[in-house]
């Protein structure tokens, strides 16, 4: 399993730690692995550039093809599947501690598999990190530390300033005679490449 991931477990762990370290080899992080459905499931992968900069369109064509090649050769998954890679987006998953430290000042909610002060959901700002525990200030002005060990989800909640947060993060490429102006994306955009089918390796029979 990654350990910059530490809400996953299971079958989800086990293709991050497949997928991580190509991911890290070819500049991406991981942000977030979900495996849904059981009769013909779906793999969706989240990623970020490592930079910092928003994820394109290619670049999520580029992973796809990547982890769907380790997932035929790793086959964890038995029968068919369909890859789903996309970017995090702007209201996107807190999954790891750096995303606490990243996205500092800016409006989350988070749900605990385990109450702390009778209550499982929060929101509030995040204020960063602290011995294993996202930091939060609620509405009231209090603050909070939640342990990610116990921590089921968090999610950046859309605001105008996220959004304009996000948009100065975007780098414009130069435009060129030959091949004009490189098509710009809305910072609110979210991409993705999807349904591609996975495939089991042949296996020879008895």
């Amino acid at each position: 399993m990654d350990a910059d991931l530490p809400f996953l477990t299971g079958l989800d762990a086990r293709i991050a730690a497949m997928i991580g370290p190509a991911l890290t080899d070819m500049g991406f992080d991981l942000v977030r692995v979900a495996v849904l459905g059981r009769e013909s499931p779906t793999v969706q992968i989240m990623a970020d550039r490592a930079d910092g900069s928003l994820i394109t369109i290619e670049d999520c064509e580029q992973i796809s093809h990547a982890v769907g090649a380790i997932l035929d050769v790793d086959d964890p998954l038995p029968g068919a599947w369909t890859l789903e890679v996309s970017s995090a987006g702007i209201d996107r998953p807190l999954t790891r501690a750096k995303d606490w430290e990243r996205f500092a000042g800016h409006l989350a909610r988070a749900e605990m598999n385990m109450p702390i002060d009778g209550r499982k959901r929060f929101a509030g700002i995040v204020l960063g990190v602290r011995d294993g525990h996202g930091l939060m200030r609620l509405d009231d002005g209090t603050e909070v530390a939640l342990p990610f060990a116990d921590m089921r989800k968090a999610r950046l909640v859309l605001t105008d300033e996220l959004i304009e947060a996000s948009a100065r993060m975007m780098q414009p490429a130069p435009a060129s005679e030959e091949n004009g102006p490189e098509e710009a994306h809305s910072p609110a955009e979210t991409q993705k490449a999807s349904g591609r089918p996975g495939r089991r390796p042949a296996r020879k029979a008895n």
